[in-house]
């Protein structure tokens, strides 16, 4: 299952986007080693690059939405709370099993699925609101 930046995911917000595409990369550089056989000692790369992109990228982009008082934040803030119980779950588990095949793709489907839906639904109407209100 390949993933890759797509212009029509950006939201107008530079700093967002540029940490969304380098977020694209790092998956898509999982899903080429496990293409190659290479993805049990890929994941431990990932899974320590995604443990500091949700402080840094979740914060940032909070603290966008309160600043311009943007009116879904609470929703917005759920769903990151969500992706990281998920995301610790699945950390949890490849520290207890090891990184099997199964938690590979468990992961990469995680990703991917948060990636695509969460982006194009709840980010992309977050650069709305920033268009509407002149921010962007």
């Amino acid at each position: 299952m390949a993933i890759e930046w797509k212009e029509d995911l950006a939201i107008g917000v530079a700093q967002v986007d540029d940490q969304h595409k380098e977020l694209f990369k790092r998956v898509s550089d999982l899903f080429d080693a496990c293409t190659a056989g290479k993805g049990k000692e890929e994941i431990v790369k990932v899974v320590k690059y995604l443990e500091d992109y949700v402080v840094v990228h979740f914060s940032e982009e909070e603290e966008l939405q309160r600043q311009y008082s943007y009116p879904e934040y609470n929703n917005h803030k759920q769903q990151h709370d969500k992706f990281v119980s998920d995301f610790f779950a699945l950390k949890a588990k490849l520290q207890y099993e090891g990184p099997t095949a199964t938690i590979i793709i468990q992961l990469n489907h995680t990703l991917v699925n948060w990636l695509i839906n969460h982006i194009r639904k709840s980010d992309k109407a977050l650069g709305i609101y920033l268009k509407q209100k002149g921010i962007v």
